[in-house]
């Protein structure tokens, strides 16, 4: 493994980094089952002995309380990768599929086959999972890997920068450190897949970069993840599951909750109900809680203490600039114009708004681009159906917020604006992979209907049979 961490105007560095990694990959070193399960298990054995130094990490660059660092960069991280190495076999086996009567006799089948060198290009948020969860996904479907961590992240960066080359292969898999420079050269190069998680902005500038090399690409983006609450909702689980899935990491979660529309009959009531779950999760006062973390930096700090602007604070509202920190916060009267509402927030605040009915909580969601998930709380079955059925959103947690992405089984990806592609589970391994599709024709037979010339007879028969 290669890990650079240098200045601007490396191009030559990381060209020849890239050019390495490619000529492993051409030789089918990748490509047998065994290594890619011992690479798995190299990078689970990594995260197993060095939990500590990690954890630590994620304390240092985000206040992540220990257990939310556990449970959401490293167990999730060994969940996807103990599932990868349990269907690893399965996964990555030739699918037989039917063939059609013209192609008789033949049989047909579509094989996996590695797209080739992978650059994964991670956020600071969950600077654990969402650089390891993709790359393990590439090496299961037998990719090369170039891994890039957030330099946000500063701490957590440097230790899988130092860990990964002592655990994995370091012909096919490498880390690149640094920031906007060694992004900018990594984008330059040609790979078979990007994968990026982050915003729409550096999305853009990633999809204009891949277009260049006809490079396909996952864009795992974010939006404003609403919240919808009926009157039928059961107000006091609505209001502990939503403040749980809004302040976990601060708000620093990209399908965290971001505005709530409520029914104003019980508005009042699912605000008072956030409220005591804030002290039930944090005590009188967060700031001394050990369960509740800071913002990542001064300049994100800064962003979302402007943006407290755009409505009346009614839960919350106490900031630390010397310690990043700001309270959960409730912010009630929202101006619909104000920035609060016009870009995603990455933050404790959660703005909530009055409507009269699901079908105006549908209208302002369908009138604004493609949220990366959507949440209802709902007891009447009919409301939940008619939410989840005329909106469009990356995924969908019914009573409950963030819970679909931990189903290996489903999909997790955005929508429009809000991304493109999926992974998790199968899918996850699948797409970093070409399904080449093989039709295999038997020589014992060869019937001279198929050939010219034409005669009515056979346009009778191919009228008939096609």
């Amino acid at each position: 493994m290669t890990v650079l961490d240098t200045p601007a105007g490396t191009t030559t560095s990381v060209a020849s980094l890239v050019t390495q990694v490619r000529a492993t990959f051409r030789s089918g070193h990748t490509a047998p089952l065994a290594w890619r399960r011992q690479q798995l298990e190299q990078m689970k054995k990594m995260l197993e002995e060095n939990e500590e130094r990690f954890i630590e990490a994620l304390r240092v660059d985000l206040g992540k309380p220990t257990v939310e660092g556990f449970v959401t960069d490293i167990a999730f991280v060994l969940g996807e990768i103990e599932s990868m190495l349990k269907n690893l076999k399965k996964w990555n086996k030739t699918e037989r599929v039917s063939s059609p009567i013209v192609t008789q006799p033949s049989k047909s089948r579509r094989i996996p086959q590695p797209l080739g060198v992978v650059l994964v290009i991670a956020p600071w948020n969950y600077p654990v999972q969402l650089l390891l969860v993709p790359a393990a996904g590439a090496i299961a479907a037998g990719n090369a890997v170039v891994m890039k961590p957030s330099e946000v992240s500063g701490a957590t960066s440097a230790a899988l920068a130092e860990l990964l080359p002592k655990y994995m292969d370091q012909s096919a898999i490498s880390v690149v450190e640094g920031g906007v420079a060694e992004t900018t050269e990594l984008l330059a190069q040609q790979f078979d897949h990007i994968f990026y998680t982050g915003n729409g902005t550096v999305g853009r500038i990633v999809m204009t970069a891949a277009a260049k090399h006809l490079t396909p690409v996952t864009l795992e983006l974010g939006g404003k993840s609403p919240v919808v609450v009926d009157k039928s909702a059961n107000i006091a689980i609505a209001a502990r599951r939503i403040a749980w899935g809004k302040w976990l990491n601060a708000g620093q979660t990209c399908i965290a909750p971001d505005y709530i529309l409520v029914d104003n009959s019980v508005k009042a009531k699912l605000i008072d109900g956030i409220a005591d779950a804030i002290k039930d999760f944090y005590g009188a006062d967060a700031k001394y809680s050990d369960s509740y973390g800071r913002i990542v930096s001064d300049r994100h700090f800064t962003r979302l203490n402007t943006l407290m602007s755009g409505g009346n604070v009614v839960v919350g509202g106490d900031v630390d600039a010397a310690q990043r920190y700001i309270s959960p916060t409730v912010i009630d009267n929202v101006d619909l114009e104000s920035q609060l509402m016009s870009e995603e927030i990455f933050g404790p605040l959660l703005p909530v708004i009055g409507i009269d009915s699901a079908d105006e909580a549908i209208t302002y969601i369908n009138n604004h681009p493609h949220p990366l998930a959507l949440y209802v709380f709902a007891e009447n079955k009919n409301v939940i159906s008619h939410v989840v059925n005329s909106t469009t959103a990356g995924g969908v947690t019914v009573n409950g917020t963030l819970m679909h992405i931990t189903n290996p089984h489903l999909p997790f990806g955005g929508v429009g604006e809000s991304g493109m592609g999926a992974y998790h589970g199968k899918s996850g391994v699948r797409i970093f992979q070409h399904m080449k599709p093989v039709l295999t024709r038997s020589t014992k037979i060869d019937p001279s209907l198929a050939y010219p010339p034409y005669t009515a007879r056979k346009a009778k028969l191919f009228r008939k049979f096609l």
